[in-house]
C-alpha cells in the first residue's frame, strides 16, 4: 500500500474507534446477566490469575455449574486477568476487555474485506467499501447481544481469531509459507469451537478467490486440477482444526450438556431460525435476549416449508454469484453465514432454538456480502445516474446512524436486570424463563404480589423448570408460608434431581428452619454435585458449626481455603476447629443425670440447633421435673415439636408457657407459628 493509503487507513482507525464508542459509551456499566453469574460471580478460580494454567487442563474451572462446564480456557484466563486487574468483579473492567477486542476485530475485518475485494475486482471505492462495511458491523444492534453480554465474550475471541488467520495469510507470505496464520485458530478456539469453522471457510475462499472458480465448478471435471490445489492448500487448516476439536472434545468435562432435547425438532427448526436471522440483519427490531421461539415438530409446518425454502433460495443466489469473478465476494459471504451457524443450527439440540448473540460470527459473512453488492450496484450504475455518488454519500450515513441509535437503545435495555427482563416479557411474552426472571427482579424489591403474578405466569409455559420452583420456594418463605415454600423446594429437587442449586436452596430454608440434619444431607448432595460451588461449601460449613461437628467442619474448611485462600469465613471456622470451644453433643448420647435446670436448658437448646428435635424435649422435660412451672422448658418443647410437625402438641406445650408467664415473648411467637402450621395443614 502507498503512503495515501497509509493516511486514509489511518483515518478510518481513527473514525471507526471513535464512532463505535460514542455508540457504545452507555453500555460500560451495564451489569453481569444470564450465565455470568456462574462463570463470572461464583466462579472461584477467576479469582486468582494463579489458576490460568489450570484452565487448560481442567474444564471444570470454566463455571460452578457442572451442567456448564465446557473447556473455554482463553475465556476464563481472560476473565481472571480483568478480575486482578479492578481487584474484584467491577463491571467497566470486564466491558472494557472484552469492547477493546471488539474494536480490534473490527479493524481486522477492514483489512479482509480489502484485500479480498481487490482480488476479485480492484477499483478505487473498495476502500470505502470495506471501511463501510466494518462500521455497519460494529454498530449493528444484533452485535450488541454479544458486546453487552460479558460471556459472550467468548464469541468475540472465537470470531477475531477466525478473521487474524485470514488477514496473516493474506497480507504475510511468511506466514502462509510457515502456517503460523492456523496459530490465531487455535487461540479462537480455546476460547469457543467454531472457529474450528475457520478450514471450511478457508477452503471456499481458496476455491472461490484464489482458484477463481465458481461453487459448480467444484464438479467439473476441466476444473479438477485448481480443485486439488485448493485442497492440498486447505489440508493444514483440516488438519489442524480437527486437533483442535480434539482437544476440545477430550479436555470438556462429561458433565456437560448442550440443554435441548429432541435432536430431530431442532434440526427442522433451523431452517427457519436461519431466515429469521437473515431478515434481522435489515430489521433488527425486535431483538430479545431470550426469545419464546418453540421447536417445530413436524416437516409438513409452514415455517418449515418456508425455512427451507429461504434456504436453497440463498444457496442458489451463492451458486448464481459465484459464476462471475467480481460477484464472488457475495457467495463467499454467503457461504461463510451458512458454514458459521453450522455449530449451533445443525444436529447438537441447544437450550434454546435460536438466540441473537449467535449472529456475531454469520454477520461477518453477510455483512460482506450485503456491502459488496450495494457496491457493485453503485459502481454499475453511476455512469448512468448523475447523482448516484450524492445519494451513497447521504445514504450510508444514514443507515450506519439509524443502526447506531437502535445499538445506543439496545444498550440501554442490557443496563441492569429489571430492564432486560423487562424487555424479554414484551418481546417474548411466551418465555417462561423471562417471567420468572422478571419475577425474580420484583421478588428482590420485596414485590412478593407481582413477583408471584409472574412466576405463575411462567409456570403456564414451563411447568418443569426446576429454577421455577426454587424462586417460588424462595417467595413462600418470605411471606412466612412455610409448608408452601417446601412443597416448592421439592418440587424442583423432583424436577432438576441433577442440578446442585435446587439441593442447595433447599437446604438453605432448612438451615433458616434450624433442621439441621436435613439441611445437611441436601447441602452435601450440593456438593457432590458441584464442589466447587462457594456458597454450597459456606452454608456447609455454618450447618458443621451449628451441629459442632467439627471434623467435617475442619475438612470443609481446608478444601475451601485451598481453593480460595482469602475465604475469611474459611478461616474463622477452622480456627474454631482448634479451640473447639463449644460442647459437642451427639443424637446418640444418653441426657447426663443430676444437672441443673439451667444446664437442662442450656442441653436442650444444643440439641436444638444441631436438629436433635426429639432429644431437645427429653433434655427440657427433664428441667421440668425439676422445676414444673420453669416456662423456658415448655418453650424449647414447643419449638421442637414444631419442627417435628407435631403442631397439636406444640400448641399444648406454649399454652402453658404462657399461662404460667404472659409476657414470655418467645412462647407468643412459636404459638402464632405453630397455629400458622396447623391450619395450613
Amino acid at each position: 500500500m502507498g503512503s495515501n493509503y497509509s493516511k486514509k487507513i489511518v483515518v478510518f482507525i481513527f473514525i471507526f474507534t471513535f464512532v463505535t464508542t460514542i455508540v457504545y459509551l452507555n453500555h460500560f456499566d451495564n451489569a453481569f446477566h444470564f450465565d455470568d453469574s456462574h462463570t463470572i460471580i461464583n466462579n472461584v478460580f477467576i479469582k486468582d490469575v494463579k489458576n490460568i494454567p489450570g484452565f487448560f487442563t481442567d474444564g471444570t474451572t470454566f463455571s460452578s455449574l457442572p451442567q456448564n462446564q465446557s473447556y473455554r480456557p482463553i475465556v476464563s484466563a481472560s476473565l481472571a486477568i480483568d478480575y486482578w486487574l479492578c481487584g474484584g468483579l467491577d463491571v467497566f473492567y470486564f466491558h472494557l476487555s472484552t469492547f477493546i477486542l471488539f474494536l480490534l476485530q473490527g479493524i481486522l475485518m477492514f483489512f479482509l474485506f480489502f484485500k479480498l475485494l481487490n482480488k476479485v475486482y480492484e477499483n478505487k471505492y473498495n476502500f470505502f467499501i470495506s471501511a463501510s462495511a466494518a462500521v455497519w458491523y460494529a454498530l449493528h444492534p444484533a452485535n450488541a447481544e454479544t458486546v453487552n453480554y460479558i460471556i459472550a465474550r467468548s464469541e468475540i475471541q472465537s470470531t477475531i481469531g477466525v478473521i487474524m488467520a485470514f488477514v496473516l495469510y493474506m497480507y504475510s507470505p511468511f506466514c502462509r509459507k510457515t502456517f503460523l496464520y492456523l496459530i490465531p485458530v487455535g487461540i479462537g478456539a480455546l476460547a469457543k469451537p467454531p472457529a474450528v469453522m475457520f478450514a471450511p471457510l478457508f477452503f471456499f475462499y481458496l476455491v472461490l478467490i484464489e482458484q477463481d472458480m465458481s461453487l459448480l465448478d467444484i464438479f467439473k471435471r476441466t476444473y479438477f486440477l485448481r480443485l486439488l490445489r485448493a485442497i492440498k492448500t486447505a489440508i493444514p487448516a483440516f488438519l489442524f482444526c480437527g486437533m483442535m476439536y480434539f482437544i476440545i472434545h477430550v479436555f470438556t468435562p462429561k458433565s456437560w450438556i448442550p440443554g435441548g432435547t429432541s435432536t430431530f425438532d431442532y434440526a427442522i427448526s433451523q431452517p427457519m431460525v436461519i431466515a429469521h436471522y437473515f431478515l434481522t440483519f435489515f430489521y433488527p427490531i425486535g431483538l430479545s435476549a431470550d426469545t419464546d421461539w418453540k421447536p417445530i415438530q413436524n416437516m409438513l409446518s409452514v415455517n418449515f416449508i418456508f425455512g427451507m425454502a429461504f434456504v436453497i433460495l440463498l444457496l442458489a443466489i451463492a451458486s448464481f454469484a459465484s459464476k462471475k469473478k467480481e460477484q464472488r465476494p457475495i457467495s463467499f459471504g454467503i457461504i461463510w453465514f451458512f458454514i458459521s451457524l453450522l455449530p449451533t443450527s445443525s444436529f447438537i439440540p441447544l437450550a434454546e432454538i435460536l438466540n441473537d448473540h449467535r449472529l456475531f460470527f454469520p454477520y461477518v459473512g453477510l455483512i460482506l456480502s450485503v456491502c459488496w453488492a450495494i457496491g457493485l450496484l453503485f459502481i454499475k450504475l453511476k455512469t448512468r445516474i448523475a447523482n448516484a455518488k450524492i445519494i451513497m454519500i447521504i445514504l450510508v450515513p444514514l443507515i450506519l446512524i439509524a443502526y447506531g441509535f437502535g445499538t445506543y437503545k439496545r444498550n440501554e435495555v442490557w443496563q441492569n436486570d429489571e430492564s432486560l427482563w423487562k424487555d424479554v416479557t414484551i418481546k417474548s411474552p411466551k418465555n417462561g424463563r423471562g417471567l420468572m426472571n422478571y419475577g425474580l427482579v420484583k421478588m428482590k424489591d420485596a414485590d412478593y404480589a407481582i413477583a408471584d403474578e409472574y412466576f405463575n405466569k411462567a409456570l403456564e409455559y414451563c411447568p418443569y423448570y426446576p429454577t421455577l420452583y426454587v424462586n417460588l420456594g424462595i417467595s413462600c418463605d418470605a411471606q412466612s408460608k412455610k409448608i408452601q415454600a417446601e412443597n416448592y423446594f421439592k418440587q424442583a429437587i423432583k424436577y432438576g434431581y441433577e442440578y446442585d442449586y435446587t439441593w442447595y436452596y433447599y437446604g438453605q430454608f432448612l438451615i433458616k428452619e434450624r433442621r439441621f440434619p436435613e439441611a445437611i444431607q441436601n447441602l452435601e448432595r450440593a456438593f457432590a454435585i458441584s464442589t466447587i460451588n462457594m456458597n454450597v461449601r459456606i452454608l456447609l460449613m455454618d450447618a458443621y458449626y451449628e451441629t459442632r461437628d467439627w471434623e467435617r467442619l475442619k475438612t470443609m474448611s481446608a478444601s475451601t481455603l485451598a481453593i480460595e485462600s482469602t475465604n475469611n469465613k474459611a478461616k474463622s471456622y477452622l480456627k474454631a476447629c482448634d479451640t473447639k470451644n463449644n460442647k459437642q453433643v451427639n443424637r446418640d448420647d444418653n441426657i447426663p443425670e443430676n444437672l441443673t435446670v439451667e444446664e437442662y436448658i442450656n442441653l436442650s437448646l444444643t440439641y436444638y440447633q444441631r436438629g436433635f428435635y426429639e432429644k431437645c424435649i427429653a433434655a427440657s422435660k427433664k428441667a421440668l421435673e425439676l422445676n414444673t412451672r420453669y416456662v423456658p422448658a415448655y418453650n424449647n418443647i414447643g419449638a421442637a415439636y414444631i419442627k417435628l410437625g407435631k403442631y397439636n402438641e406444640a400448641i399444648g406445650a406454649l399454652k402453658i408457657a404462657l399461662e404460667i408467664d404472659p409476657t414470655f415473648q418467645l412462647a407468643k411467637g412459636n404459638l402464632e407459628d405453630a397455629r400458622q402450621h396447623a391450619n395450613q395443614k
